[in-house]
């Protein structure tokens, strides 16, 4: 049985340039859970024990009927009150926004042919069997992004602002406005990556 890759399948979704570049993103299905605060602390890493029951159990539903798969990167979605922080540009909000106002959509892209009523079920068959209540605020989640301005980020989170500046320089000279949340892919695992190490597609949604 061949599984399916989704970072094969959607090439353009989970690769980006060393420099910004105008791309498209598609509609896609994922697994989300939302939270509010500080990733460094212990609620953020709950949230992320949470999802991957659910995305297991969806693998190895689908595995049984023939369609599996790999388990897709973790993402994150990340905004806070820009009206409480007005006229902080992208590029001076990590360091300039307080780690707990902060708040994210964390997610994990599914096949497309896995629908609301199939998280649902693996989301009741995780709390089952592992007994974790953040579980319970795992829920399906749709989305299209549209025209997405992007870039590579190599190395730390806390030097994003340099790759963001980036981002935001060409947003300026193309004439292009922000039209969504900030968006992260976790091309590395944070958890067992060196910092220096770390892959992260930065995405900012604009019109």
């Amino acid at each position: 049985m061949e599984k399916v890759d989704l970072t094969k399948q959607f090439k353009s979704y989970y690769n980006a340039k060393s420099k910004p570049e105008l791309t498209h993103i598609e509609k896609a299905h994922y697994l989300s859970i939302q939270g509010k605060g500080d990733p460094s602390g212990e609620d953020f890493a709950q949230k992320i024990q949470a999802l991957y029951p659910v995305a297991y159990a969806l693998k190895f539903a689908f595995k049984a009927k023939g369609k599996d798969f790999i388990v897709a990167k973790l993402e994150g979605l990340w905004w806070y009150d820009e009206n409480l922080y007005s006229g902080i540009s992208i590029a001076d909000s990590p360091k300039t926004i307080p780690r707990s106002e902060w708040e994210y959509r964390l997610l994990i892209r599914i096949p497309d042919y896995v629908g609301r009523t199939d998280v649902e079920s693996a989301i009741a068959n995780s709390l089952e069997a592992k007994g974790l209540a953040k579980i319970r605020e795992v829920s399906f989640f749709e989305m299209e992004e549209g025209d997405v301005v992007q870039m590579l980020h190599l190395g730390p989170f806390n030097t994003e602002p340099e790759t963001l500046v980036k981002i935001n320089d060409f947003i300026t000279a193309n004439s292009l406005q922000r039209n969504g949340l900030h968006h992260e892919i976790y091309l590395s695992d944070f958890r067992k990556t060196s910092p220096d190490k770390l892959k992260t597609i930065l995405r900012e949604p604009v019109k």
